[in-house]
């Protein structure tokens, strides 16, 4: 794949009811935003949308009107009614589902796997197995270590389309494996570094303009402030992040801005911690 580095956007979609009645916590979401900026790429959006296919195809192509590099989606790969995230690709960008031979021979030799493991009696391609072979013509399926579903790799003009399964380890297997190394050749050089920095006994309107005043004069660092409460005490953590060719300098912008910050907090006579 000829990625550059140049567009370092990626868009994750969500897809599943249990995601919008709250049955299930949107923990994929976190660990791929997680995973994602560690490896130096600049997570934009993330959607949730119900096993509806309307609205799969419509988050998909108002994110690819957005032109990331990356569209990640999480859900919806398997055989029941409801999977239907393949589909709702397809019609977003205009293409067929075809059965895919490569990813039929991985849902075979993983059913062949189970019936040596004695979890099924015996091997058979039904049509719903089938169904997770079908994938948008010229898609990639991706190995899954864990489970049944392959992943799915599509490539839209610039921006690459990867559909990923909900069940959080085969998602997590199959990003390390297969995702992570794109994106970290999408990412060059790029490493992103992150501190925090401790406030206590000031409120947080107190701290905007100084957070304000050195984001102004670093531009490249990002802070954000959280506030805390527990044990009925409450304090507000400052969170400092930064994207860089080298890790050093990366740094050295965390410390100028942590160490300035602290110099505003405490010309303020208030206290503060690491």
């Amino acid at each position: 794949m000829n990625l550059t580095a140049v567009n370092r956007n990626v868009e994750l979609i969500c897809v599943g009811n249990e995601l919008l009645i709250g049955k299930i916590l949107n923990t994929n979401a976190h660990w791929l935003a997680r995973r994602i900026t560690s490896l130096g790429l600049l997570v934009r959006r993330i959607t949730v949308v119900g096993d509806d296919l309307d609205e799969i195809s419509s988050a998909i192509r108002e994110a690819i009107q957005r032109k990331p590099l990356f569209i990640i989606t999480t859900g919806g790969l398997g055989p029941t009614f409801d999977d239907k995230t393949l589909e709702g690709v397809a019609k977003a960008i205009g293409c067929e589902l075809e059965e895919n031979e490569e990813a039929l021979e991985m849902i075979k030799r993983r059913y062949e796997q189970y019936a040596a493991e004695g979890r099924i009696k015996k091997v058979e391609l039904t049509k719903y197995r089938i169904k997770m072979a079908m994938l948008p013509k010229g898609a990639k399926p991706l190995p899954n270590p864990v489970g049944t579903a392959p992943g799915v790799l599509v490539k839209h003009g610039d921006v690459n389309l990867i559909m990923l399964p909900g069940v959080p380890q085969e998602m997590m297997a199959i990003f390390d494996e297969s995702i992570a190394p794109l994106l970290r050749e999408a990412a060059g050089n790029m490493v992103f570094y992150e501190a925090s920095l401790e406030v206590r006994g000031i409120p947080e309107s107190d701290l905007a303009p100084l957070i304000e005043r050195v984001m102004r004069e670093n531009p490249y660092v990002y802070i954000k402030s959280h506030p805390k409460i527990s044990e009925k005490t409450s304090h507000i953590e400052l969170h400092f992040s930064t994207t860089s060719e080298d890790l050093n300098l990366a740094k050295q912008r965390i410390e100028k801005s942590i160490m300035q910050i602290s110099e505003l907090i405490s010309d303020k006579g208030e206290k503060f911690c690491l």
